[in-house]
Parts: C-alpha cells; sequence; structure tokens
C-alpha cells in the first residue's frame, strides 16, 4: 500500500454527492492524475486492482485528519463502499463516510502548491497548520 500525500484545505463547499451516490467527489483533474499514479504502479509490478482509499483517522491537534491511500489490499465488503468515479476506484469505509459527506478530492499542480487536497464542508476548525480539523 502506497501513500498519496494530501494538504488540507478549509475552501467551504455545497453539502452534496455526485452522480454515482458517493459521499466525496473526485474532480476530474485529481482523477486523471490518480489514473497515472495507478498506471505507474501497474507498469512496476503491480497487478491487483488499486483503489482510491478516502477515509477520516482520529489525530492531529484538532481531532480528526483526513487521508489519502492507494490500497491494493482490496475491498472488505462489511467496512467499506465501493464507487467509481471519472474511472477510478474509490473506497470509503462507512465510518469515514459519515464524517466526508460532500467533500472534493482535487489536485493542484501550480507553483506554490502541488499535490491533493481534501475540501471537507464538516470541517468546524483547523488547527494551526492544517492538517487536521474538528467537526
Amino acid at each position: 500500500m502506497s501513500t498519496v500525500t494530501e494538504n488540507h484545505s478549509t475552501t467551504t463547499l455545497p453539502q452534496t454527492t455526485d452522480s454515482t451516490g458517493a459521499p466525496v467527489v473526485v474532480t476530474e483533474k485529481a482523477a486523471n492524475r490518480i489514473k497515472q499514479i495507478i498506471e505507474e504502479q501497474h507498469a512496476a509490478g503491480e497487478t491487483r486492482k488499486i483503489f482510491l482509499r478516502v477515509r477520516v483517522v482520529g489525530g492531529g491537534c484538532s481531532g480528526f485528519q483526513n487521508k489519502l491511500e492507494l490500497d491494493s489490499e482490496g475491498v472488505n465488503p462489511k467496512v467499506d463502499e465501493e464507487f467509481e468515479i471519472h474511472g477510478v476506484p474509490v473506497l470509503v469505509d462507512k465510518r469515514s463516510a459519515l464524517y466526508l459527506n460532500g467533500a472534493t478530492v482535487d489536485f493542484h499542480d501550480e507553483l506554490n502548491r502541488t499535490g491533493f487536497s481534501i475540501s471537507n464542508p464538516n470541517a468546524k476548525s483547523t488547527c494551526g497548520c492544517g492538517s487536521s480539523y474538528s467537526m
């Protein structure tokens, strides 16, 4: 399992899901970058299906942190919900889905900001460094 880096953003977005019914929205730009990374993993010898796992974990100074990971371990049908968004297989565990409803995964490739971000409209406040938030 490899980890995709992400930066937390506090941009407020409308609380909606996309047409797949997923609790998260993955922008087309983020999906294209994720597909590139997955293709690189397959070219390097990974033979299993690779998913983007989006989840919320406890931690940080404000209580919650978002995590993005590439997961080739597979789906646990008891706890995971599986979606396909812009051709990317996405896993969200049922507990995290409660906290992520309406969150957007995006990718930025600019001079002063490069990487993935998750904008979560459910975040009430963030810590000073912006890596964790409270609800």
